[in-house]
């Protein structure tokens, strides 16, 4: 292995750089003097105090998590509904944070706390709860004090014995694998491994039943409700525990389908490197061996609670689950060799501690994105630890750079800041006083704040250094005496000349009209502190509100390289004119800059054009961008993100038809990338010019089958007529030929009708971008039953009529026997859209069933005395249908078959005989046409609903007008 310790010559990639890059450590120092503020020097900062501090900072419990809602409840492990939903007796307003898991967290903290002012260490930690006005939930104040050293240590004593960041994480499973829904009883073997489950990990674990997701659509704002009909497993705990839990309970899922497991390990630090920049390595190692590879949480080496009793998952341990044995050898094979190829580039950064945590406690998801993005490994010190070197290691030293840059611009969104007494004053408070105050600051601030007689030192985000320094400010003792504040700003060096202007002219000034001294110090090799200086808090204010306005704003965005010359222009005379309009700098990076020619495809598509203005200008940015991709062509366009939901476990499928993938990618140039295999994700996201996305997505989703069943009472005349050669060398291959639907007949015995009579089921099998034409194959399909005099009885599976455009729901305020309204909405049993009525009935029957006493002891005598603070779906979107007002009754109402229909009517609404009978019989027909309600051509055009996407106004595809493809069937059908 090539192992480099130090990279500082490496040629710098995509360095968007508006001055010199790579400052000399000599050129730093001179532009350091040259920023020299005019009048007397500045005093020094403090050095760190001898005596005893006062040290304040918040637990992130995440109080505001709430618990299931009861109803869904199928399953629950021992005392995780006594500690997650709230008792009867309580009040409908209680807070989230009063459940008894949350009041159980702190109570175990205040018991730390007090162990730890009872020992011999001169210690004392306390803890302060409150509900600042300004924050949602309750937040939860450790107060230290006593010598340096010791707060430090307990300090991370504290972080590292509490559950921090508590979450829920949701694995979806098919209801048969967990339940004979036959018998309606739970498999035994199945709620015996989450309760082992949740006892080993240290968690919660429910099983709750099928989803309910309100949609909202239409002209009018109706709420439909899509069902999804998987179950769910939701477990409750922390980062680590949770994660734990959810990969045991992926491989059971997998045990159950039948598949094998295995394991292999190797140093956790290879983990990301093996998988590769976005995960591509290990995604081509499970398409070939149709393999399912599960790695341990990255970061696990920072976080050290772990719950009592609880085991801790092996970080080097890598879980595998295939076909057969020798799958597993296979792709065991393949990840060694692909380790014994990986050349290494390391390299070692320093970072402030107070900003590492930081960063662990609250950017982690955007640390994480950096190492998938770039195939890096980031190491950082445990919590707490006050250590200050992070590692970057990848497999190139282009990729090492990047993770870099991006991590320490990461660094740059938290500042430090001082509020320096200068001269002792007798009015301070006592240490009585000092605790009560700093949590007071910390929990309106966020910030972590310590106090030691001679300063105050605050660290966090920016926004929450600027808050508490607004709450000091009001503290009578802290402006009535002399004083110094100071805040300090991190950026990267190539920013310097951004920031400070021609000959210092911004800074200077900002100097002269705001009272403030500002200094450029400490160049690294990435990042430089600008100070900010006052002696009043009003001025410093100021002062600094300007220095942000003149920090730099940026946009990026993805041009292809031939476009470059074009919007360039001879001799720049385009973007020279496009920058000086908006007063925003561009610049462009092409191949050679991002690396040299021959890179991985990834390459390409990342972002190749910068647009940076002063903040205080941010708003052209957006002007210039589309200015910009004026100049380039539609099919090239602007680079946007779309997201597909496709059933996670049919992703080793499509995987293991990776080239034709690979070849879709080419042909409309987008990029389809899964989800991890751990995240259990069935969200897939297409990337590629925002014209080209959504043909890429049509084409992508033509691989992903579906299926939709009807099931009919069976009757001799429609018996017959499934049985003819009419049905079999007509009807069948029509709607093949025309609307992209297969239709086959099969009979289910376990189908019975409510008086238990027979039933005959009609599957109709698709593709996923052809899912708008099932209703038109439906349809058709009645209208062949009513043309051969078929009445069908339909038990389940009728898919309701959208609901037109009309001004139908104003008609009840006209008397007019020409205008009348339609019947109610009746139920359907739409996969897609079902509303509140027969499914929904029949599925609460069934999760009744899985509700009696015995197949769910642990929870049954808590289920009827225990409720949920938060309210279900049902109490706030009533039982809204599908159904058109205006236009005839759907298919699937019993009505349809039996009302009488005038022929001589056009306008798709039956005309009463009288005003007291608006709906009463008219005049019957032959062959029974008029009871099949067969559509006429007055019926009313069925509305679609409008798309719902975040995609710039991207198009609709030519087979569906919702974006993304939600749900196994994208409704409303056409």
């Amino acid at each position: 292995m090539n192992k480099l310790t130090s990279m500082r010559h490496w040629p710098s990639p995509a360095n968007f750089s508006m001055s010199r890059a790579n400052m000399g450590m000599q050129a730093a120092i001179n532009a350091r003097r040259d920023m020299t503020a005019q009048g007397p020097p500045p005093i020094a900062a403090p050095t760190a105090p001898d005596g005893p501090i006062h040290y304040s900072f918040n637990v992130p419990f995440a109080s505001d998590l709430a618990g299931p809602n009861t109803e869904d409840i199928l399953h629950a492990t021992t005392d995780a509904v006594l500690r997650w939903t709230h008792p009867e007796d309580v009040p409908d307003d209680v807070p989230v944070h009063d459940l008894p898991v949350h009041a159980m967290n702190l109570g175990q903290l205040r018991q730390l706390c007090r162990e730890i002012t009872s020992n011999s260490m001169p210690i004392e930690a306390n803890v302060i709860s409150t509900s600042p006005k300004n924050v949602r939930g309750q937040v939860t104040t450790v107060c230290l004090s006593g010598a340096p050293e010791l707060v430090q240590q307990t300090r991370e004593t504290v972080l590292n014995h509490t559950p921090l960041s508590l979450r829920c994480t949701t694995v979806v499973v098919d209801g048969h694998l967990v339940a004979n829904l036959s018998e309606g009883v739970l498999k035994k073997s199945v709620t015996d491994f989450l309760d082992e489950t949740s006892v080993f990990c240290g968690v919660d674990i429910f099983l709750l039943g099928p989803k309910l997701t309100p949609l909202a659509g239409g002209l009018n704002g109706d709420v439909d409700l899509l069902r999804d009909q998987r179950w769910r497993v939701a477990i409750y705990g922390d980062y680590l525990s949770s994660e734990h839990a959810k990969t045991r309970v992926l491989i059971h899922i997998d045990q159950l389908l039948g598949r094998v497991v295995d394991a292999t390990t190797f140093d956790p630090s290879m983990h990301q490197l093996l998988c590769g920049r976005n995960r591509k390595n290990i995604k081509l190692i499970e398409s070939v061996t149709n393999t399912a590879i599960y790695f341990p949480p990255p970061f696990s080496g920072c976080y050290r609670y772990c719950p009592p009793n609880a085991q801790r998952r092996d970080p080097s341990k890598v879980l595998i689950t295939g076909e057969s044995p020798q799958a597993i050898e296979q792709a065991k094979f393949r990840i060694h060799e692909l380790l014994t190829r990986i050349r290494l580039f390391v390299k070692d950064v320093t970072i402030p501690p107070a900003k590492i945590d930081s960063i662990l406690l609250s950017r982690m998801d955007k640390v994480r994105k950096i190492t998938e993005a770039n195939g890096a490994f980031i190491m950082f010190p445990p919590l707490g630890s006050r250590k200050g070197m992070v590692r970057v290691q990848a497999v190139e030293n282009l990729h090492v750079e990047r993770s870099l840059r991006e991590l320490m611009a990461l660094v740059g969104q938290f500042y430090t800041a001082s509020w320096i007494f200068m001269q002792p004053d007798a009015r301070q408070p006592g240490n009585q006083d000092i605790q009560p105050m700093l949590g007071d600051i910390c929990a309106n601030s966020d910030a972590d704040v310590s106090f030691d007689r001679q300063s105050f030192i605050i660290t966090g985000s920016d926004e929450s250094v600027k808050d508490a320094l607004m709450v000091i400010s009001q503290c009578k003792f802290a402006v009535h005496a002399p004083y110094q504040i100071r805040v300090k700003i991190e950026l990267a060096n190539e920013h310097k000349e951004f920031v400070s202007g021609k000959k210092n002219g911004k800074i200077n000034k900002i100097m002269g009209h705001s009272n403030v001294q500002i200094m450029f110090d400490n160049f690294g090799e990435y990042n430089f502190n600008i100070e900010v200086i006052a002696q009043a808090y009003d001025s410093l204010k100021q002062g600094l509100a300007l220095v942000e306005q003149e920090m730099p704003a940026s946009i990026s965005f993805h041009v292809p390289d031939q476009y470059h010359k074009r919007i360039i222009g001879i001799g720049g005379q385009h973007i020279q004119r496009i920058m000086k309009k908006h007063s925003v700098f561009v610049k462009f990076s092409n191949a050679m800059d991002r690396g040299g020619m021959g890179r991985e495809d990834d390459d390409s598509r990342v972002d190749n054009v910068i647009c940076r203005t002063p903040a205080r200008n941010a708003q052209n940015l957006e002007l210039v961008k589309s200015e910009i991709l004026e100049m380039v062509d539609r099919a090239d366009s602007e680079f946007t993100s779309q997201v597909v939901s496709v059933d996670r476990l049919y992703h080793r499928q499509l995987l293991t038809r990776l080239p034709e993938i690979e070849e879709l990618e080419r042909t409309w140039n987008c990029k389809i990338v899964f989800p991890s295999t751990e995240q259990a994700s069935d969200e897939v996201t297409v990337t590629g010019p925002q014209w080209l996305v959504p043909k890429c997505i049509d084409e992508f989703l033509g691989m992903v089958p579906d299926k939709h069943e009807i099931v009919f009472e069976r009757s001799s005349p429609l018996i017959k007529y499934l049985e003819s050669p009419e049905f079999v060398q007509t009807i069948a291959p029509k709607l093949k030929a025309q609307y992209e639907v297969e239709l086959t007949v099969h009979e289910n015995p376990e189908e019975r009708a409510e008086d238990g009579s027979p039933t005959v089921t009609l599957l109709w099998t698709f593709t996923r971008n052809n899912a708008g034409g099932l209703r038109d194959a439906m349809e058709f399909l009645q209208t062949q039953f009513a043309t051969a005099g078929v009445e069908p009885v339909i038990i389940k599976g009728a898919i309701p009529r959208p609901k037109s455009d009309t001004f139908e729901e104003s008609l009840p305020f006209f008397n007019s026997k020409l205008l009348q309204h339609a019947p109610a909405p009746v139920a359907t049993d739409s996969p897609t859209r079902p509303s509140f009525g027969e499914e929904v009935a029949r599925e609460r029957s069934i999760l009744a069933c899985l509700r009696k006493p015995g197949s769910m002891s642990s929870i049954s005598s808590f289920l009827d005395r225990r409720k949920n603070s938060s309210q279900s779906a049902a109490n706030f979107f009533k039982g809204s249908s599908n159904v058109s007002k205006s236009s005839l009754i759907s298919i699937e109402s019993t009505r349809s078959f039996n009302a009488d229909r005038n022929p001589w009517n056009d306008s798709g609404v039956n005309l009463p005989d009288d005003d007291g009978n608006p709906w009463g019989p008219g005049p019957s027909f032959v062959n029974g046409i008029d009871k099949l309600a067969v559509p006429q051509p007055g019926d009313a055009t069925p509305r679609h609903h409008p798309r719902q996407s975040a995609d710039s106004g991207r198009p609709s595809t030519s087979h569906s007008t919702n974006s993304g493809y939600p749900g196994p069937l994208a409704g409303p059908f056409r």
